[in-house]
């Protein structure tokens, strides 16, 4: 057991690869990380009120342990879209990886192949979704898909999905336009507009033709006095867009790659009715991600989706909005075991995952806590949060007893 392990190393003088106490390994990132990365990945929109909610429903929730079972034996597995798990834990879809360590999406995808839990790609990933692919050898990824307002680009997304092997597709809905992110306002900090984080649009054919179209029919314009910033900002641009850095600062191709993806980014006239033309595209299973409202579960099931994702991205799209977790149990009421339903936004522990599969989550999403352990130690930290996270709940499990993730019911909680 890893717990052991680690008192084991102990008595050597060796410590964790990351802190284990959520807090602790926050703070440590947050020192590692600079000021922009540490925004971009740890904070919220407005005034940070749905992140600290994400956080604080979880206290609402306490276990309820029951004595005299025979625990001896564990099963922590469970069965999605007919893979067997070794956890209800999957890698939640995190964009700009870059901006943590430099081996981004590879050192996670080196962690998911060797636990065998699945690694959701986002589209705004900093390493193309093949290569992706490759890292994670036989471990099928499933892809995150932001609805482009082009719908030839939305195609060549999902084609790729499909050919490197995708077990699902997950469909963010509630980030069409970003957030008002404050913290990232007050350093004037977007990714995107230095070309990090946006590799899935610079290997795709379509996104590239668009590039060069836009480039060749824009109207030059005088060049206002350059700054220290605006060069560092055209360096990132020329070094993330295909080709060499130095033909790349002579031509218009990386600027152009920026303003394009800008414009195709987001589409806020998405319907239910738009689900079809994925459909009528793709024979992958559809999980949409960023269910907050039974009704929309009920929609959800009326259109005919495969999975949904409860979940506010972590606090970061609307100040003030509903905690993901008071969320979950009337959309599993809801669904009725009609579809998987899983949960994201908020879990930073092993009794975190324990409480919210109480509630009726299928399996849940864990993202922040990877990231700083990305941060601080590369591939060796995300593996430790995870394994840290996997350890925790089994000892929950066993303390509580639940011999297996079916065994955790509603009523091992109690409200606090």
């Amino acid at each position: 057991m890893i717990q052991g392990q680690i008192y084991r190393n102990g008595v050597f003088g060796h410590r964790p690869v990351v802190p284990v106490e959520p807090a602790a390994l926050e703070a440590a990132a947050e020192r590692k990380m600079s000021a922009e990365a540490w925004s971009y990945v740890a904070s919220g929109a407005g005034q940070q009120r749905t992140l600290r909610a994400n956080t604080e429903a979880f206290d609402r929730h306490r276990i309820v342990p029951r004595m005299f079972v025979d625990v001896e034996q564990r099963d922590l597995s469970v069965e999605l879209f007919g893979r067997r798990l070794p956890a209800p834990l999957l890698f939640a879809p995190i964009g700009v990886l870059e901006v943590a360590h430099a081996r981004a999406e590879h050192a996670v995808a080196e962690v998911a192949r060797n636990l065998d839990l699945p690694m959701v790609l986002s589209t705004q990933a900093s390493v193309a979704m093949e290569q992706a692919a490759r890292a994670l050898g036989p471990s099928k990824p499933w892809y995150q898909l932001y609805w482009s307002n082009n719908d030839e680009l939305v195609e060549s997304f999902v084609s790729r999905a499909e050919a490197i092997g995708s077990e699902a597709l997950v469909v963010t809905l509630d980030t069409h336009i970003l957030g008002w992110r404050t913290r990232d306002l007050d350093l004037a900090n977007l990714p995107f507009a230095r070309a990090q984080g946006i590799a899935q649009y610079l290997s795709d054919p379509v996104f590239l033709r668009l590039v060069a179209e836009r480039a060749a029919n824009s109207r030059t314009e005088p060049t206002p006095m350059p700054t220290p910033a605006a060069v560092k900002a055209l360096i990132s641009m020329a070094r993330h867009y295909p080709g060499s850095l130095v033909d790349n600062l002579r031509s218009p191709l990386p600027r152009a790659a920026v303003d394009t993806f800008l414009e195709v980014f987001s589409r806020s006239s998405l319907t239910w009715e738009n689900l079809a033309f994925l459909r009528e595209r793709t024979s992958l299973p559809i999980v949409l991600k960023g269910i907050q409202d039974p009704r929309d579960a009920q929609l959800a099931l009326d259109h005919g989706v495969d999975g949904i994702v409860v979940s506010n991205h972590g606090g970061r799209q609307v100040d003030g909005a509903i905690a993901s977790l008071d969320a979950l149990p009337g959309i599993v009421s809801v669904v009725g075991g009609r579809m998987p339903v899983l949960f994201d936004s908020g879990i930073r522990s092993g009794a975190d995952v324990f409480k919210a599969v109480a509630l009726g989550a299928t399996a849940v999403l864990v993202g922040r806590p990877w990231v700083y352990g990305l941060a601080l130690a590369g591939a060796p930290g995300v593996r430790a949060v995870m394994e840290h996270l996997m350890a925790e709940l089994d000892l929950t499990m066993a303390l509580a007893g639940a011999a297996s993730i079916g065994a955790i019911s509603t009523d091992m909680l109690a409200d606090g």
